[in-house]
């Protein structure tokens, strides 16, 4: 990583100040196991996870140039217990602001774009959610086409706003050129969003996931997440009670759920960056939304634990194979031993990830949705 150091002019080094307990932290505390950069940028060439903090909030029509919500973050994530040790993780501080919204854009694009070229998942500590345009800046630079998942209670696509942080999805959807393969957006609630825009989604051979049908059905976002590359994640999505700097609605997903969420993309091997966006301490009641988010910071470690230990899709000893015809298309299906995920084959024989559930559909004779919307694509 000596060569590229120069992304540490993007940066301010972490202030242990603000983010430290009183009494310090005690072995085995997050804190205590992670690489920070404190006085001198850290060597990051056997980190995996490197996390990142851009307050930058002027897209969201709050002047004030930066907000502290990521160390706020930092001080819950730090005290939590590490029991991840086969996952080495650094902290390297927050995205300096620029004089405009968009000179910090393009300084988190920079530092995201670094870091994944050399094989790092990046974890976005925000910021508003127009942050979310940045990140995916950093696919787009290396013209690389991807399928990014977006979690929030609404669909950022109001053109008559004046603030990006409500209409972002217009410029990252259908600005040219265009790198989004495929876009999913999970946990909508109904009542905030137009009819109509669903139809425009729709149109888009774009997939859109209610609240309630995420709740109900919450495994069912794996195998979505999982062909992910990007995640962005929204704090309007949680319900109030479990955010309380959602100021947005008071129903979403539990605390629990929003973890399980995150565990989905610490468990893909396609997934290398995660943005968590919209927390306005300012609103927060005891640190709850903060702690929260430290949670959620947690299962992300805790998927990539997990999703470590799986084969890959060659190793045919490490997958039960199951060979089947649906509407007259031969297809294959694949069950890893160790972890018990799905993939479908299609018919231009590439695997894409599925459910169980997609199986037994297949094996009833009916065309799953996942691979039908997949064909759609092709």
């Amino acid at each position: 990583m000596a060569d590229h150091l120069h992304i540490a002019d993007f940066l301010s080094p972490v202030n242990i100040h603000q983010v430290s307990q009183d009494e310090g932290y005690k072995d085995g505390q997050v804190g205590k196991e992670i690489t920070i950069y404190l006085d001198e940028f850290p060597d990051l060439d056997d980190v995996q996870i490197v996390i990142v903090g851009c307050g930058e909030q002027r897209g969201s029509g709050i002047i004030h140039t930066s907000s502290h919500a990521p160390d706020l973050i930092r001080r819950q994530f730090y005290s939590l217990y590490f029991w991840h040790t086969d996952i080495s993780i650094a902290d390297i501080g927050n995205i300096r602001s620029g004089s405009l919204y968009t000179d910090s854009y393009a300084a988190l694009k920079t530092v995201v774009q670094e870091l994944i070229g050399e094989g790092k998942t990046v974890i976005i500590l925000g910021g508003s959610h127009d942050l979310t345009l940045a990140q995916y800046s950093a696919y787009a630079e290396n013209k690389k086409p991807i399928e990014a998942s977006c979690v929030d209670a609404l669909i950022d696509l109001n053109i008559d706003s004046p603030f990006p942080h409500e209409n972002f999805l217009m410029e990252m959807l259908t600005g040219e050129p265009n790198y989004i393969r495929h876009y999913n957006h999970i946990g909508f609630q109904s009542y905030y969003v137009h009819p109509r825009m669903l139809e425009t989604m729709d149109k888009l051979r774009f997939d859109c996931y209610r609240v309630g049908h995420v709740r109900e059905n919450i495994d069912e976002m794996e195998p979505v997440i999982r062909n992910s590359h990007l995640v962005s994640f929204d704090i309007t999505s949680i319900a109030h009670s479990y955010a309380p700097a959602n100021l947005i609605s008071p129903n979403g997903l539990t605390g629990e759920e929003a973890c399980t969420l995150m565990r989905y993309a610490g468990m893909s091997p396609n997934v290398n960056t995660i943005g968590i966006y919209g927390f306005n301490p300012s609103y927060d009641k005891e640190e709850l939304t903060a702690r929260q988010i430290s949670h959620m910071l947690w299962y992300v470690l805790d998927g990539r634990s997990r999703g470590r230990r799986e084969a890959k899709l060659d190793e045919k000893d490490s997958f039960n194979e199951y060979h089947m015809a649906f509407a007259e298309v031969d297809t294959t299906f694949l069950q890893s031993k160790k972890t018990g995920r799905w993939w479908m084959q299609l018919p231009d024989k590439r695997f894409i990830a599925c459910s169980y559930k997609d199986y037994l559909l297949a094996s009833s004779n009916e065309i799953p949705e996942r691979w039908l919307r997949a064909q759609e694509r092709t």
